[in-house]
C-alpha cells in the first residue's frame, strides 16, 4: 500500500499530467502542427512544467480563443481565495435557470461554498459557478471583475472573463499560455489540487431525501481516456 505522502505524490502528478492534457486539447478546429516531436489537431496548445513554469512545448500560445469550461479554473482558485468556504449558500435563480453542465441545483436550497466547489470542478457543473461567482461577489458581472483583476495579477495580460462558467460569448477568451499560468497557479493551492484528484464525492440533495454522487469528469482518473 502507499503511504500517504506517495498518495499525494500521485494525486499531484495526475493534476499535472490532466492540466497538461487540458490544456493540449484546448480548442476545437483542425490543424496540422509544425512541432515535428508532437502533433495536435487543436488550435492551440502548450505544455508547462507547474513546478517552475517553464514552457516545454507551445502551438499558438498567445492566440485568444474561446476556453469554455477551462474558465472553472480561475472561479474555483477565486472560490478558495476568498477564504469562505464554510459559508452557507443560498442558489439563485440564475444558478437554476442556466444551460449546460450542471448538478441541476435548486433555487432557495442551500448548500456550502466548498461544496458548490467540489461540483463546480468534478462535474464542471455552471449551476454551481453561478451561486459560487453571486456568493463571492454579489453578482456574476462583479465576480468577472475579480476573475480580471486576479488574471492580470497573475500576468495573464491576453485572458478577459465576462462569465464564472464559460458558455460562449464573444468577449470571454483566453489564451493557451495565461491558460497554463492561471492552471499552474491554482495548482499550488493543496485545497485545489486535492479536489482536482479527487475521483468522485457525495453531495446531499437535501430537499430530494438523498446523496447523489458527483463524478470527475477527468477520465485520467479513472483509469483510462
Amino acid at each position: 500500500m502507499p503511504s500517504h505522502r506517495e498518495e499525494i505524490a500521485l494525486k499531484r502528478l495526475r493534476a499535472i499530467i490532466a492540466c497538461a492534457l487540458l490544456l493540449t486539447l484546448l480548442l476545437r478546429l483542425p490543424a496540422s502542427a509544425d512541432d515535428t516531436w508532437y502533433e495536435t489537431s487543436a488550435e492551440s496548445g502548450i505544455l508547462m512544467d507547474c513546478a517552475t513554469g517553464q514552457v516545454l512545448w507551445e502551438k499558438n500560445p498567445d492566440e485568444r480563443l474561446a476556453i469554455a469550461s477551462t474558465t472553472k479554473i480561475m472561479t474555483a482558485l477565486l472560490a478558495i481565495e476568498s477564504g469562505r468556504l464554510d459559508e452557507t449558500v443560498t442558489i439563485p435563480p440564475e444558478a437554476e435557470l442556466i444551460e449546460g453542465s450542471k448538478v441541476y441545483l435548486t433555487q432557495g436550497t442551500t448548500y456550502t461554498l466548498r461544496e458548490l466547489l467540489e461540483a463546480l470542478i468534478l462535474e464542471s457543473a455552471n449551476d454551481a459557478a453561478v451561486a459560487v461567482a453571486e456568493h463571492v461577489a454579489g453578482s456574476v458581472e462583479a465576480f468577472a471583475d475579480l476573475m480580471n483583476e486576479r488574471a492580470e495579477r497573475l500576468g495573464a495580460h491576453n485572458s478577459h472573463f465576462v462569465n464564472p462558467h464559460g458558455l460562449t460569448h464573444p468577449e470571454h477568451l483566453s489564451t493557451a499560455y495565461d491558460l497554463a499560468v492561471i492552471t499552474r497557479a491554482a495548482l499550488q493551492n493543496p485545497l485545489f489540487a486535492e479536489i482536482v484528484a479527487t475521483p468522485q464525492k457525495e453531495l446531499t440533495y437535501e430537499e430530494l431525501g438523498r446523496k447523489v454522487v458527483l463524478y470527475n469528469t477527468n477520465r485520467l482518473l479513472r483509469g483510462g481516456l
